[in-house]
């Protein structure tokens, strides 16, 4: 993308209006953060909410993750011929409704529905929200804007997890989608206010869209994010548990674990996002080793408490700088298709969610301990690294489209 679109379709920003168009954006993260991870922290007053097992209160954060998957590229690919900002509006309409439609279903069946619909704007509007951040600033700081839209999702576990997981276990769960429900009334607002109008590129089609899918880059990259983030979460997806039976840290303490990873995940951010102006293909090269070395490191670290919580923002700084990379190099490689391309990210991310949650719980059933996840996630990033170094090989031989 380059800064032309801006020009020639809002005029140029000055810095507080790009400020304000990145901000609102970045808040649609915040309300999605919100939204996925505070379930987690919520599992046992779901439970007794509805009088369901805890495999079955499992299974609404499984149903969340599959409409992430379903819909970022069903929901960018029917979007390509709208506006922008308009695509945006409606995805985050969605998103607000669904999330309002939890909070009055009555039952587990219409609840596992409702999650599901939850999720289907998710990828899509990161997808579409990347592109317009991207749009609005000059090639040379691409990453740096998409690693400021990727930073609501990282700030929402700083302040919103936290805060509505204290909300939901003191005054009753449902009121989590009240919160989520006005954090996405308030984003609409900042989005219709703040966010400059992009016209839709005059030859945006399903078809072009998907067009993004038969290139071998594109799946790479994709690859890169399932197997490389899986080792991500594989370790913060047990990591109450690790904390409080390997750590020895009491369980009244990991709140303040949950904040540490998610202060990691916003100063990762930021850096991917520097990294990535400079290089994406460098970036990704030096992240994924990086993310091997520091969860070997935790696994070590983790027997002592002081030791644990260091390794703690690291694991998650080091995961998180991964994402602003991986956001620009699927645009690198379907520059036709943006929006598709950008959303699929974010696809990967939740598949990388599952297959990293489900190898962890397979070494605990086989009884590796609580640390065994951290090495396993390792393994998953030294893999991630192969992927990459293909993609940059295959790419020397048949350079990307410009």
């Amino acid at each position: 993308m380059s800064s032309a679109t801006q020009t020639s379709t809002a005029g140029p920003l000055t810095s507080r209006k790009l400020a304000l168009a990145i901000l609102s954006l970045a808040m649609g993260g915040v309300g999605i953060g919100v939204t996925e991870f505070t379930m987690m922290g919520l599992l046992k007053e779901v439970e007794q909410g509805l009088g369901i097992s805890t495999p079955e209160a499992g299974h609404l954060i499984s149903a969340y993750a599959l409409g992430v998957v379903v819909g970022a590229p069903l929901l960018a690919a029917v979007g390509a011929r709208l506006p922008r900002k308009q695509l945006a509006l409606g995805l985050l309409l969605f998103f607000t409704v669904a999330n309002l439609t939890s909070f009055v279903a009555p039952d587990y069946g219409t609840m596992l529905v409702s999650r599901f619909a939850a999720g289907l704007p998710h990828g899509a509007f990161f997808g579409v929200a990347a592109v317009i951040a991207a749009s609005l600033v000059p090639p040379t700081r691409r990453g740096w804007a998409i690693s400021m839209v990727m930073a609501g999702l990282s700030i929402s576990n700083v302040v919103g997890v936290p805060f509505a997981t204290w909300l939901g276990q003191t005054y009753g769960w449902r009121l989590l989608f009240v919160l989520v429900g006005f954090i996405g009334l308030l984003t609409l607002a900042m989005v219709w206010r703040f966010v400059p109008f992009q016209a839709a590129h005059p030859d945006a089609s399903i078809r072009r869209e998907l067009g993004a899918l038969k290139r071998l880059q594109v799946w790479l990259a994709i690859l890169i994010g399932v197997v490389g983030f899986g080792g991500f979460f594989a370790t913060y997806t047990y990591i109450a548990h690790t904390m409080t039976m390997v750590a020895g840290i009491p369980s009244s303490l990991i709140p303040l674990v949950v904040a540490l990873y998610g202060l990691g995940m916003v100063a990762g951010n930021f850096v991917g996002g520097r990294l990535a102006d400079k290089s994406v293909m460098g970036t990704l090269y030096k992240v994924l080793p990086a993310i091997a070395v520091a969860l070997v490191v935790y696994a070590v670290a983790v027997h002592w408490p002081w030791s644990a919580l260091v390794m703690v923002f690291v694991v998650g700084a080091s995961g998180s700088m991964l994402i602003p990379s991986l956001q620009t190099r699927l645009l690198d490689a379907s520059p036709d298709a943006p929006s598709l391309a950008s959303s699929l990210n974010h696809a990967a991310l939740n598949v990388a969610n599952a297959l990293g949650a489900f190898l962890g719980g397979l070494v605990i059933a086989l009884g590796w301990g609580y640390v065994a996840p951290a090495l396993v996630g390792a393994v998953l990033a030294v893999l991630g690294f192969g992927v990459a170094v293909l993609s940059g090989v295959l790419e020397r031989r048949k350079p990307l489209a410009a």
